[in-house]
């Protein structure tokens, strides 16, 4: 079976995570994308995490998820480093610090860099329940909470105290 997404609108979140599979994906200069899961206080979910950096690079998905920002067809495209660089990094970093919750980013980060090697999207599949331990955080009751009063959020949950029971889930190798 072929899959071809023609992206016509807003894409966020599940939305854009469901056409990450389909074999060519099509957009229109009016699609819009978001990884805003961090924003809302959550992880990637649907396999996102096996299949968009294998889409985009690592770079480009840790990114996009880490900053959780809505942004044009024409930028996804792009992906060209600023004029200025070291400006753009700090910005950068300073919107991922003020925009996203700690706690989401961090799980992020290992769900995108530890599920890239893996061999199946069934194995980020399993690790998507991060999102349903999420889903009952306080990050959660307030990302949720700004994005409909349309104000800032500011997100309690702490990584050294508030990542959820599962976490790590991997194995580390043994150094011999």
């Amino acid at each position: 079976m072929r899959r071809i997404g023609a992206i016509n609108g807003a894409a966020v979140d599940i939305g854009a995570t469901i056409q990450l599979p389909m074999d060519i994906r099509m957009a229109s200069t009016a699609a819009r994308f978001g990884f805003v899961f961090a924003r809302r206080g959550i992880t990637p979910e649907a396999a996102s995490s096996w299949f968009l950096p294998r889409l985009v690079g690592m770079q480009t998905a840790l990114e996009w998820c880490m900053i959780g920002r809505v942004f044009s067809a024409d930028e996804a495209l792009a992906r060209r480093a600023p004029e200025e660089l070291l400006p753009a990094a700090r910005a950068l970093a300073r919107e991922i610090a003020d925009n996203a919750a700690p706690v989401s980013v961090a799980l992020t980060r290992q769900m995108l860099w530890r599920l890239s090697a893996a061999p199946h999207p069934m194995d980020a599949h399993w690790i998507s329940r991060a999102i349903q331990a999420r889903g009952h955080s306080a990050d959660v009751r307030e990302g949720v909470g700004a994005f409909l009063e349309k104000r800032k959020a500011v997100f309690p949950d702490r990584v050294s105290a508030d990542v959820p029971g599962f976490f790590p889930w991997w194995d580390e190798p043994e150094f011999e």
